[in-house]
């Protein structure tokens, strides 16, 4: 009985340490001052300040939040310490978190309203073994994104599942310093989107059965750019959903049955992937303006529009192409039925020599859709053997962060 007291003081009493706890018809917890004890301890955590979540499906019916740096939030599991906003009638987050130094780990975050988890303006931010997911399935009325780190130094997302996103279920946007590893994202819009995000490493993933796997974008009317990305040891595989993203917006553009995409940005590298069964392409590299809405959005003078440096090679690939939209339908017939492994735009910068888009990648062929001039003249590219000079250096991130 000595062991169960120190456990109950382990997991800070958050919600007690009866077995007797009941649950409701929807599977919950009755503990009307679980999330009153959650969220004082938020409130009054110090630097170090670890919080235990207890096994079980909790109610919540606001956002949490934390401000101070060195807070971990650790569970039992994700899918044993389970919180849910399904009942959430203020805030615009599940959780937010502003302080440095934040951890979560072994916890679930269910049907926020609007994003799951959004880490803003912090350093050293670590997801581990977290699931976030929308639970009545892909819905337009889903919260935008998963697990959200934006304009943050040095971002480790690992071991983490994420679905029912209705723009991206893992997205790091305008951070540097990047490693989103192992992770599982499924029924998205975008799987994993990296955005205007310098120095990343995404490897080891399984995406699925999202409109589009993985994403490498540099947007205009952001305050950085965008680049060296890298690629790789990721199965992305029939990446077939319909796009239920909110019009209007980027990812409302992704094409169904897309695999990877590059849009609009530099230094990327697509390396030693399983691209399977994605049904428009298993490799896209665009500009900006394939997207859609140059002409409305209009254009920063600093914004460099086109995809450079962009390096695809030994990939295994098979299957995909087969069953595109209405729009690159027609262009089946110029890879034999099928449309080839790799589309690109064909849009280059007039400014540059080369635009470097360099694919070695065994029997794959490149079909460039000639979207300068309205693709009046697609053809197979065969110009584009090439490599960059010096490859992408790994990723490291402060040793701190990698241990757990």
């Amino acid at each position: 009985m000595r062991n169960a007291a120190v456990l109950c003081t382990a997991l800070l009493l958050l919600a007690g340490c009866s077995t007797g706890h009941r649950t409701d018809a929807q599977g919950f917890v009755i503990d009307p001052a679980f999330e009153k004890k959650l969220q004082e301890q938020l409130l009054d955590a110090k630097p170090g300040t670890v919080v235990m979540i207890p096994a079980g499906k909790y109610a919540l019916t606001r956002s949490l939040s934390v401000a101070v740096p060195g807070v971990t939030i650790k569970g039992m599991g994700m899918d044993k310490s389970i919180l849910s906003f399904a009942r959430q009638t203020s805030g615009a987050e599940g959780l937010l978190v502003t302080g440095d130094d934040f951890t979560l780990e072994d916890v679930a975050l269910e049907d926020s309203k609007g994003d799951a988890l959004k880490i803003n303006g912090t350093k050293n931010a670590v997801m581990r073994r977290v699931r976030a997911e929308w639970t009545g399935g892909s819905k337009t009325s889903n919260g935008a994104y998963g697990l959200y780190p934006v304009q943050v130094t040095n971002v480790l997302i690992e071991d983490s599942m994420v679905k029912g996103a209705s723009d991206a279920g893992i997205y790091v946007g305008q951070s540097r310093n990047i490693i989103v590893r192992n992770n599982r994202a499924e029924g998205n819009v975008a799987g994993i989107e990296i955005e205007n995000s310098t120095g990343a490493d995404v490897y080891g993933n399984m995406v699925t059965n999202n409109a589009g796997g993985i994403l490498v974008f540099n947007m205009p009317d952001l305050p950085v750019p965008g680049s060296k990305t890298r690629v790789y040891k990721n199965q992305v595989i029939a990446n077939n959903h319909a796009n239920f993203g909110s019009k209007g917006t980027a990812v409302a553009s992704v094409p169904p049955g897309s695999g990877v995409i590059v849009n609009s940005n530099d230094d990327v590298e697509i390396f030693d992937n399983d691209l399977t069964d994605n049904q428009t392409a298993n490799v896209i590299i665009s500009s900006f303006y394939s997207l859609g809405f140059a002409a409305t959005r209009g254009i920063a003078a600093a914004y460099d529009p086109y995809p450079e440096n962009v390096y695809v090679t030994g990939n295994r690939i098979s299957g995909g192409g087969t069953n595109p939209g209405a729009k690159y339908a027609p262009l089946k017939a110029l890879g034999g039925g099928a449309l080839p492994a790799v589309l690109w735009d064909g849009f280059t910068n007039p400014k540059l020599a080369s635009p470097g888009i360099c694919i070695q990648n065994g029997q794959a062929t490149v079909l460039n859709v000639d979207g300068p001039n309205k693709m009046a003249k697609p053809h197979i590219d065969t110009n584009l053997n090439c490599a960059p000079a010096v490859r992408l250096p790994t990723i490291t991130l402060p040793a701190a962060m990698t241990k757990g």
